[in-house]
């Protein structure tokens, strides 16, 4: 091998060290929303499948709102490095009146400096007495959950 060959190899083998691998964004652990809600999801199964808690933010100053069980699916983080997600919100309230579910679609980003966020859209819908209610059920927004070190 000449030394010209012999260089382009060393070089290409000393990117290879230097150059980080693709960091993949995992959605398990703590999370917290842009609007102070707490999020835990537990380990992944191998199927994407997960589990966890949500508390939202004005908990803290209502005792009605208790934390209550997540249930999701994530998109086969092997394939991409950041995945698409959903999950649902089964709300714990003590008013046994009200009955609240809310659905979650996101994405897992990894940004530049490293940090992960998740980046959602969320339906909420709350029972309703009849149809004629049916206007005021549904509530949509977003929210950008970032992990609690």
């Amino acid at each position: 091998m000449g030394s010209g060959a012999f260089a382009l190899v060393l070089t290409l083998a000393l990117a290879a060290c230097v150059i980080p691998a693709e960091r993949k964004c995992l959605l398990s652990g703590s999370w917290r929303s842009d609007t102070g809600c707490r999020m835990v999801v537990s380990v992944l199964g191998k199927d994407g499948s997960f589990s966890g808690s949500y508390l939202p933010g004005p908990a803290a100053r209502d005792p009605k709102i208790l934390s209550s069980p997540l249930e999701g699916s994530q998109q086969d983080a092997g394939l991409v490095s950041q995945p698409t997600f959903s999950f649902t919100v089964h709300w714990q309230l003590q008013d046994l009146e009200t009955a609240r579910m809310t659905a979650f679609l996101g994405q897992c980003y990894v940004g530049s400096n490293g940090e992960e966020t998740l980046h959602t859209l969320w339906l909420m819908r709350e029972a309703t007495e009849s149809p004629a209610e049916d206007w005021k059920a549904t509530w949509i927004g977003t929210s950008v959950f970032t992990r609690i070190k």
